[in-house]
Order: C-alpha cells, then structure tokens, then sequence
C-alpha cells in the first residue's frame, strides 16, 4: 500500500468508481485485524472478498466508490439494499484514521446516493464510527446484535443509525 501524505488538505479526499485495481488494496484494508475487530466484521480470505466484491459491481442497486487521498486509494464507501432498508457502510485503511478522511468520504457519498432515509449499523464500541456517522447527520434509531457468524467471534451489540430526508447534510 502506497503511504498517505500526512500534509492533505480536506479537498484532497475524493471519490471515484471503484475499479479492479482498487480491488488488492481494498483486501488488505479488510485483512487487518485491528480494523475487523473495530467493524466487528470477520476478514475474508482473497478468494471469498473477490467474490463478494464480484457480486457487489454487478449489481446495479449498489452504489459503490472508492476514497482517494491525495490520489492514494484509502478505502470505499457503498450503500445497498438490504431487508428493506437501504444501507450506507464504509471502509477505511487504518493509516488514514483520525484524520477527518471517513467523513468527508461519507459526506461526499451522500451526494451520490440521495435515497433516504439511509441506515447505518456500526457497532457499539466503534465511537468513530458513530461520531463519523452523527457528523453526517445520522441520529441513533435503534439497538441490535451483530451476530458471532458475522463477527468471526462472539456477537457484538450495534447501533443502528438512520439519516433522513430532513437531516441530509447541505
């Protein structure tokens, strides 16, 4: 992975369609465990993630886009539909966390995908996460569980976020 160059401005986070070569970066941001404990989401061996990421561009109700920094691909941003409700995740490399990247990646995806409202499940302990997602306009709606299959581990409690049509950030 390519080193983020600490000196980037906020206009230095853009999106851009994700691509095949995005593809063996965003499987090593998804390897590390540290960032799997955080999402409270198992890791997926290579042959697994480009599958899923296989079925992910091939469907057209999934919006995707990958976040360059300083033209350094940083992660992805997706929503989708699932159960009936649409929903918003993101991805970020752990070497560009704490430094505002997420949000302005979401921030910028929500032009992208205007459907509303739009949820978000992020685990109880994941406080930037939840603070990402309240800066974007997304309030608490719920509790749940993410369940052990999901997590490679033990369940984990979540929060379930929404943004609505009237919360939309301007």
């Amino acid at each position: 992975m390519a080193e983020p160059d600490p000196s980037f401005a906020p206009h230095d986070v853009v999106l851009r369609d994700v691509t095949q070569a995005d593809l063996p970066i965003l499987f090593e941001h998804q390897n590390d465990p540290v960032a799997n404990r955080m999402a409270a989401v198992a890791a997926r061996d290579r042959e697994a993630f480009l599958a899923h990421w296989a079925t992910i561009l091939a469907d057209p109700t999934v919006k995707t886009q990958t976040v360059l920094v300083g033209g350094v691909v940083a992660g992805n941003v997706v929503s989708w539909d699932g159960k009936g409700e649409r929903l918003t995740g993101y991805w970020i490399g752990r070497e560009h966390w704490g430094r505002g990247v997420a949000t302005r990646a979401l921030a910028a995806f929500l032009s992208y995908d205007t459907a509303r409202p739009l949820h978000a499940r992020v685990a109880k302990h994941n406080l930037g996460s939840q603070r990402v997602l309240e800066k974007c306009g997304f309030t608490i709606i719920g509790k749940g569980v993410v369940p052990a299959d999901t997590t490679g581990g033990e369940p984990i409690e979540e929060y379930l976020f929404s943004l609505e049509a009237s919360r939309a950030p301007s």
